[in-house]
């Protein structure tokens, strides 16, 4: 499954600095991401993906956020360098999910 989106980077409130920079997943595709991983999600109910943000594709995980009802995707400061953003900018996102469930 694929899901391309775009989304404003945001620095999760807890800190201080832009050490942990989010995106949060449209919450429809969130949705349907936990319909399709039924039984594959791992510690605090992540999912394994592979992102791109312009050139960059790393992996990483997706994690729920009880909140907003979406998951959200940590974006690593070496992505954001690569790319030269920061937190309050838009960018365009590609998350692949690799967990997915085998009915």
């Amino acid at each position: 499954m694929l899901v391309d989106f775009e989304a404003e980077l945001w620095v999760w409130e807890a800190r201080r600095d832009d050490s942990w920079t989010f995106v949060s997943l449209p919450v429809d595709a969130s949705d349907e991401i936990r319909d399709l991983t039924d039984g594959q999600r791992r510690g605090f109910g992540s999912v394994r993906v592979e992102a791109r943000v312009g050139v960059t594709t790393w992996r990483t995980s997706i994690f729920p956020d009880a909140k907003s009802g979406a998951y959200v995707l940590p974006v690593k400061k070496a992505v954001r360098t690569a790319q030269s953003l920061a937190p309050g900018d838009t960018v365009r996102v590609t998350v692949e999910v690799l967990d997915l469930s085998q009915d």
